[in-house]
């Protein structure tokens, strides 16, 4: 049973917190709200008075969340969200029904964009809404009815679907490749690591027979089109995906200095929350994917 309504804060005062604790003024906040901030202060005072909890501190003609407020928000912001995503699609219907999918950017562009004119033949009435993620996703705080993600495959609470197994090889630039005489001489150059595979280097010296004394050295890359710009540029050696830089690799941007690329143990998978798996969308979706999902196909180029 709901909350009494009297209990329950307004809903555009949770939006001015929310809003608030992500952009960080309340210029800021009346200019998204299209509000005055005198209209976004009373409807932060009104919260507080309604919830009878200090929320904002006001310092120096400054509003600012108290430690309170931001965990509060923390809690109440996938629920605005879905809200908010609810509403958009309740006003912009879809007889076919619609699908919210996360995705990795390099390999939902590279690997997906290409087939999806062939679903959006197949079921012009569904309605796929994607958005990229370079965190773990979370279906329990996120409106996502499915993810496309790199890992183990073993998720809790999750199906999953494998869609590509990864073939990894280090690359740089042909003058720093000149420097490398084997795997273990990489050890001596900058190596560059990719944030969503913190292990990827110690895995491959250790298919590669290279024993380590510690963690892997090196810099940190929060995408692969910025790690490929470093390595183009000289700034060291990256583990890549062989699909995303075969192209450099043909026309002599990039080098591979030591050999063929291998398998890494983790792979490429669209992963669903058990409680949609009959959403007619994603069965759909899911459907449509499960021919395609074929480790040994190559990758569209």
């Amino acid at each position: 049973m709901l909350t009494s309504r009297r209990h329950l804060p307004s809903f555009a005062a949770l939006r001015a917190l929310e809003a608030l604790d992500r952009l960080g003024s309340a210029s800021a906040v009346a200019q998204e709200l299209a509000l005055t901030q005198s209209a976004i202060s009373r409807q932060l005072q009104g919260l507080e008075d309604q919830l009878g909890v200090a929320l904002i501190n006001r310092a120096q003609k400054r509003l600012t969340l108290t430690p309170q407020a931001r965990t509060f928000v923390d809690e109440i912001r996938p629920a605005l969200t879905q809200i908010a995503q609810s509403a958009l699609r309740l006003q912009v219907p879809h007889s076919g029904g619609s699908l919210n999918l996360a995705i990795l950017p390099a390999f939902g562009m590279r690997w997906l964009m290409p087939r999806l004119p062939d679903f959006a033949r197949l079921h012009p009435d569904v309605t796929i809404n994607m958005a990229t993620r370079l965190e773990p996703f979370n279906f329990a705080s996120e409106s996502f009815d499915a993810a496309i993600w790199y890992g183990s495959g073993n998720w809790p609470g999750t199906g999953t679907l494998l869609l590509k197994h990864e073939q990894v090889l280090p690359i740089c630039s042909p003058e720093m490749a000149a420097r490398i005489t084997s795997p273990q001489t990489l050890l001596t150059l900058p190596l560059l690591h990719i944030q969503s595979r913190p292990r990827a280097w110690a895995d491959w010296f250790t298919q590669a027979g290279v024993s380590l004394s510690g963690p892997v050295p090196g810099t940190l890359y929060d995408q692969f089109s910025t790690i490929t710009q470093a390595a183009l540029h000289g700034l060291g050696v990256a583990l890549m995906p062989d699909y995303l830089v075969e192209q450099d690799l043909a026309t002599g941007r990039l080098a591979a200095p030591c050999g063929a690329a291998t398998e890494s143990p983790g792979a490429y998978y669209l992963a669903w929350p058990l409680a949609k798996a009959n959403d007619s969308a994603l069965s759909l979706f899911r459907d449509w994917l499960t021919p395609q999902a074929q480790p040994e196909d190559p990758l569209p180029r």
